[in-house]
């Protein structure tokens, strides 16, 4: 079992900054990805950003959070952090955590999620 454990959501006013961290554990041979998705009340749960655990680390971001938002990582806390800044409105939504596993050398990676954390950016 893999357990993603997401922290740093809040409110904050619009144009401030938050630091969403998430934490996985458990059963975990390598981590192949990690990223965050967000949902609005009455919206689809949309990408937000993913960073490659790998060497090199590639990243990418939706369109809306470019140049705003910065995703990282620490392989060693297999852990990974999103850096918000210069909040919108049109931010607030729940976030969730995401996570490609592999449990061992022997199996493909499977799909984790959080339980969300909430972030609202007030106008």
């Amino acid at each position: 079992q893999v357990q993603l454990v997401e922290s740093g959501g809040g409110l904050v006013q619009a144009g401030g900054s938050l630091r969403l961290s998430c934490a996985a554990s458990g059963t975990i041979f390598r981590i192949n990805a990690m990223g965050w998705y967000r949902q609005a009340p009455g919206k689809q749960r949309e990408l937000v950003a993913v960073i490659i655990t790998g060497a090199g680390g590639s990243t990418n971001y939706a369109d809306s959070v470019k140049g705003r938002f910065t995703i990282s990582r620490d392989n060693a806390k297999n852990t990974v952090y999103l850096q918000m800044n210069s909040l919108k409105p049109e931010d607030t939504a729940a976030y969730y955590c995401n996570a490609l596993v592999q449990g061992s050398a022997y199996r493909g990676p499977s799909e984790h999620w959080g339980q969300g954390i909430q972030v609202t950016a007030s106008s």
